[in-house]
């Protein structure tokens, strides 16, 4: 029975003594099931724990045909006496993080009705999603206030096996999806709910809760947060970043974000400038490329030069002479790309030069009759490219 197994006795259990009863393999690798366990499996969005059979890693654990299979670095045997030990520090993590996510749950229920959906604990962080399609700033800070407000108060954390009959004297957060061995996970006159997981025996374990940030997803919204231990991590963390930035602008914390705007307002004009001198060098090369005309053609082939500008380069000049045809072609990264344009007054379709060169390229492209460009496999350089554009127009 699942009251029975050693992790719902007692979720502070670190080692304990167990019997190989089985061994096998599957497509996660080598497992052992042992006669009861300690180690907690994947499961209501909480990760399973790790540790040691013996000397041997536990890897993962899973439960799979109501059996929970150890999964294992190295060979145990069938009959094999076993003293298992639980990574700690893993576990109580998820303890905690897992109560958090209780805590903060109920505290978007009791502030505002709005239930959990989902819940997921990440290596770094954990995430509930909301059943809600926004929430506002100040809603958050309100839950997260009530939340640590109830582990400051060191509520005690029930958990005890219910039969459905007896479902109706507790007022449940949601419906539950169970009706056999219910597992309840009670914070007296706050939180009342089924789960399987493992917690702390008090709300002052978790220490803390901060939520870091919110995004929507799929109409609703996901919170992601820390509880415990990870809070002083993501402080620790957000602390490095803060005294980098502060060596590096060489100012004081507070002026960190005004030192930043004005860096970024002085790139966003750098920018501009940039791409103005960009503009001014693509026409005084138009300028000089038209001096190249030759049976009213502008031919060019270029190294590592972007599809964009070969665009932006054929229209400077077609829009300037309109008697001319422009052919240019680029070799870059391993690909062949070209463009070839006509001013007003020429009468040839470009079209007939992108339906014969992308064939020979195996390419891809199109356009209009005074515009094409495409581009396709370097199976020939950017020159004979060029030739077969002029071939295409004969």
């Amino acid at each position: 029975m699942l009251k029975d197994r050693f992790y719902y006795i007692d979720a502070y259990m670190q080692e304990f003594d167990a019997i190989v009863l089985n061994e096998g393999e599957d497509d996660r690798g080598r497992y052992v099931i042992l006669d009861n366990t300690a180690f907690y499996p994947t499961g209501g969005g909480q990760p399973h724990d790790t540790g040691l059979l013996n000397e041997v890693p536990v890897i993962d654990v899973e439960e799979v045909d109501e059996e929970i299979r150890h999964y294992i670095a190295d060979t145990l045997h069938k009959g094999d006496q076993v003293v298992g030990r639980v990574n700690w520090e893993r576990r109580f993590d998820h303890m905690q993080q897992h109560a958090g996510q209780h805590i903060l749950t109920a505290a978007f229920v009791e502030l505002f009705d709005i239930q959990t959906v989902s819940f997921h604990l990440g290596k770094e962080l954990v995430s509930i999603d909301l059943d809600v399609e926004e929430v506002s700033s100040e809603q958050l800070q309100e839950a997260e206030r009530l939340a640590n407000r109830i582990i400051l108060e060191n509520r005690p954390i029930e958990t005890k096996f219910v039969s459905e009959a007896d479902l109706d004297q507790y007022k449940l957060r949601k419906a539950l999806a169970v009706t056999d061995e219910i597992r309840l996970v009670i914070i007296p006159e706050f939180d009342y709910n089924g789960c399987g997981g493992t917690h702390p025996s008090t709300t002052g374990q978790v220490s803390a809760i901060k939520v870091l940030s919110t995004e929507r997803q799929k109409k609703k919204v996901r919170i992601h947060f820390v509880c415990g231990d990870r809070v002083l991590a993501q402080l620790h963390k957000k602390n490095e970043i803060v005294s980098e930035a502060m060596k590096s602008l060489s100012s004081p914390e507070e002026e960190v974000p005004e030192v930043i705007e004005k860096i970024l307002a002085t790139n966003r004009a750098l920018e501009k400038s940039l791409e103005a001198s960009k503009e001014e060098l693509l026409v005084f090369e138009a300028n000089g490329l038209m001096e190249k005309v030759q049976d009213g053609m502008v031919t060019s082939a270029f190294i590592s030069r972007s599809i964009q500008e070969l665009q932006k380069l054929a229209r400077l000049v077609v829009g300037q002479h309109s008697e001319v045809i422009v052919l240019f072609a680029s070799e870059s990264d391993g690909k062949l790309q070209f463009v070839a344009a006509k001013g007003d007054f020429v009468k040839q379709s470009m079209k007939e030069i992108s339906t014969n060169v992308l064939t020979a390229i195996n390419g891809k492209g199109g356009g209009s009759d005074s515009f094409v460009q495409g581009g396709g496999e370097r199976s020939m350089s950017a020159e004979e490219l060029l030739v077969l554009m002029r071939e295409a127009l004969n």
